[in-house]
């Protein structure tokens, strides 16, 4: 990257980071039953609520004590469409669903698509004379949402405590993020009893995108004490708790656990941000569907090891935190060993090491698209260029 591109990017993220102790940044207020939920609705007035979920989760009954309690109460539209990675037009249908029953709230319940959704959805109710596309970027919402509520069923996105929600453009497939204060829910809703029938690829793939989350804020540039700190705690957690999770599926204290992981990793990284791992997960989610935890999962060890000896003392950092070995390692083999242990997980849940839906042809489209994401926005230890980015595409092709 040239210097002038180089000196730009440092400079508005060094300015961002300046701006965190005043930007209002919220931590949502947690529950933990149905009927927790039911008083907030009805204290705040609330008549008609739309609930924002996928037809697999509804097919499972998670919803049905939900939506009889909500039944008992409430005016109650459901939008059960949402797809993996989802789309404008998910967001467009379930807009009109809640303008036609007059709603004035939004539950989301799922993973992060119906949190990213519902997020959208709230953004549109906010500002019906933008496009989802015009709010694109930083902060250009800025109205408040309806009130929302997040209930997460996999403890990874950590989309319950983010101002980001990340939508995929029904045409043109492109996958972007819109970011700004009033996404962030104003209720999390964590009840570890709805991951226990999650499938074990989803406990694997959703633990490692909140391990991404935790990693990617903990070595960026725009870290403060209080975000290390929840990242440090996140990567313990989960080290100590998502191999058991996903060994032993009713194991309430691991799942427990893992939400909570979850939680910090979103709290850490929704003020210190992401790196190119999620940059080349977005392009790969746009592109191809990609699960957005799975492509995080297999793309973590690459772009680590691409940033070199610049975050060898932060990946030992965390290794020594969680344990993973002791402090006379040095900075050097501690780093190598916090991957390795990465890579070790990633095999033991059967998650692959390569991404064999991606085309050569693609490769330079995939990187201009990851770079221009990342770049300023992102605090990343090491800046690349698309050509740099190149060569993560094709290592994690060919695994």
């Amino acid at each position: 990257m040239n210097l002038v591109k180089k000196i730009y990017c440092r400079t508005f993220q060094f300015a961002f980071r300046a701006m965190l102790p005043i930007l209002p940044y919220r931590q949502p207020e947690i529950l933990k039953t149905n009927a927790e939920i039911v008083e907030v609705l009805k204290q705040a007035g609330i008549s008609s609520v739309l609930l924002v979920t996928d037809k697999g989760i509804r097919s499972l009954g998670l919803t049905k004590p939900l939506e009889e309690e909500f039944g008992k109460n409430f005016v109650l539209a459901v939008y059960d469409k949402t797809v993996p990675n989802p789309t404008t037009d998910n967001v467009e249908e379930a807009l009109k669903l809640y303008l036609q029953n007059d709603c004035q709230a939004i539950v989301a319940f799922g993973g992060g698509s119906a949190m990213d959704c519902a997020k959208a959805i709230g953004a549109r109710v906010a500002r019906p004379t933008k496009s989802l596309k015009q709010m694109k970027g930083v902060l250009k919402v800025g109205k408040k949402l309806p009130l929302l509520i997040a209930i997460p069923t996999t403890a990874g996105t950590g989309s319950e405590t983010t101002l980001a929600a990340v939508i995929t453009d029904s045409e043109t497939r492109h996958k972007y993020a819109i970011n700004d204060f009033p996404l962030i829910p104003k209720y999390a809703v964590l009840m570890s009893q709805l991951t226990v029938g999650l499938p074990k690829q989803i406990t694997a793939t959703t633990g490692m995108d909140a391990l991404t989350h935790a990693v990617e804020a903990y070595i960026g540039k725009s870290t403060t004490k209080f975000t290390r700190a929840c990242a440090l705690s996140a990567v313990k957690e989960i080290f100590e708790n998502l191999p058991v999770a996903y060994d032993q599926p009713d194991n309430i204290v691991a799942r427990e656990n893992m939400l909570h992981a979850s939680f910090q990793a979103g709290v850490a990284f929704t003020r210190s941000y992401v790196g190119y791992v999620h940059a080349v997960a977005h392009s790969l989610g746009g592109k191809y569907n990609i699960a957005h935890g799975l492509a995080n999962a297999i793309i973590l060890p690459y772009v680590l090891r691409g940033y070199g000896k610049k975050i060898f003392k932060k990946l030992w950092e965390m290794g020594v935190y969680a344990q993973l070995f002791d402090k006379k390692t040095t900075f050097e083999e501690g780093a190598k060993l916090f991957i390795e242990k990465i890579e070790e997980m990633n095999e033991r849940m059967h998650i692959g090491t390569s991404i064999v839906q991606i085309e050569e042809k693609d490769i330079p489209s995939l990187a201009r698209t990851a770079q221009k994401e990342a770049n300023p926005l992102y605090p990343v230890p090491v800046l690349w260029t698309a050509k740099q980015l190149e060569k993560i595409y094709v290592e994690v092709k060919n695994g």
